[in-house]
């Protein structure tokens, strides 16, 4: 039987790290960007998630950042990259120049809204600047990371509070709290880099976390503790459970600029509050913390309502996913999701995706 032609085989959405990884590995295995496959970002620019944080985030200040594979053939590397200026703008200008130089095609702004399988794959629609509109496929591979999911955990009294909740991907500045009275929530480097930014600005800093933080007694986040990220995330994908966060499961590297501000004093977590009143939060023992705005560190979760269709989502809160594909629908992939949701495995889920994704269209006929 021949199949049905469709607009192209594969349709890769998302071009963060995760994508661009994919997409560079089924350029090397023969498939053609713009024809063979189709890369749809939402995002205005390139960078992925990172063109939307906040400018005086640098490198070297988060999570480190992997080089993508092929990146040494542009002479360009992050562990060299320019540590003056954002991160924001030193990963999009990267990333520009690697999808330019590899010739990925990158449709963007485009806003895939809905996949929908049919007798024959896929439909993917998006939005974009003509409007709606759907690609044919085969194959997807879902690159959509987390950042377009915030999450803002419920407590007592939330919608009550009378001043600013911000999430840390709406935080731009800490300029924004000069003179407040600022709470901070959460227990990962985000969190911490907005003490820091916020010390001297902010009037008070009150920082919580839901369970004690675990500064490890090195400057980077180690193999061992990596390793042991990567297998608590693919465990969990597997099982089709809700993926754990990564800080819970690495600790915080504990750099000369974090091991300052402990011992000053500034970064001693208390536990979480008990519930939020207009004007600030309450413990189980009483005690109160006025709050003119409370920062939200609290994380993300994966992106996936434009999957809703496929009926993939598990009783368990997840998406199974074994060796990069969907249980319930062997033609969806999933790269940056489970053991490949950060930098530690990212590109090495890109090559065994794209492999996959060869290997699908290969038993298709294509």
């Amino acid at each position: 039987m021949t199949p049905r032609p469709t607009d192209t085989s594969a349709v890769i959405v998302g071009a963060g790290q995760a994508g661009l990884s994919v997409a560079y590995y089924l350029r090397r295995l023969g498939l053609e960007a713009g024809n063979d496959f189709v890369l749809l970002d939402r995002g205005p620019a390139a960078g992925g998630a990172w063109q939307f944080r906040w400018e005086a985030l640098r490198l070297g200040l988060a999570h480190r950042v992997n080089d993508l594979p092929g990146m040494d053939e542009l002479g360009l590397s992050f562990d060299t990259a320019d540590r003056a200026a954002p991160a924001r703008d030193v990963v999009g200008e990267y990333y520009r120049r690697y999808e330019e130089h590899y010739g990925l095609k990158v449709v963007r702004p485009a806003d895939v809204t809905r996949v929908r399988a049919t007798l024959d794959g896929f439909e993917v629609t998006f939005d974009d600047e003509y409007g709606d509109q759907t690609f044919s496929t085969q194959v997807v591979v879902n690159a959509t990371g987390t950042w377009g999911a915030p999450f803002v955990p419920w407590y007592p009294g939330r919608d009550d509070f009378e001043g600013a909740q911000v999430h840390t991907a709406e935080y731009r500045s800490a300029e924004d709290f000069r003179d407040q009275d600022v709470v901070v929530v959460g227990g990962g480097t985000s969190a911490i880099g907005f003490l820091l930014e916020l010390e001297g600005i902010a009037r008070n800093l009150t920082w919580v976390a839901r369970r004690p933080v675990e500064f490890l007694e090195t400057q980077e986040l180690n193999i061992e503790g990596g390793t042991r990220a990567v297998a608590l995330q693919d465990a969990a994908a597997r099982e089709g459970r809700a993926l754990p966060s990564i800080v819970s499961t690495t600790g915080v590297p504990r750099t000369r600029r974090i091991q300052a501000a402990v011992d000053r004093g500034l970064l001693v977590a208390r536990p979480m509050f008990s519930r939020i009143e207009p004007d600030g939060v309450r413990w189980d023992d009483g005690s109160f913390a006025h709050a003119d705005a409370i920062i939200w560190a609290t994380g993300f979760r994966p992106e996936l309502r434009h999957l809703a269709p496929l009926k993939l989502r598990e009783q368990k809160g997840g998406v199974t996913v074994m060796g990069g594909a969907a249980y319930r629908n062997a033609g969806v992939f999933f790269a940056g999701y489970g053991p490949s949701a950060s930098t530690i495995g990212a590109n090495r889920a890109g090559r065994t995706i794209a492999r996959q994704v060869v290997a699908a269209l290969s038993a298709l006929g294509y």
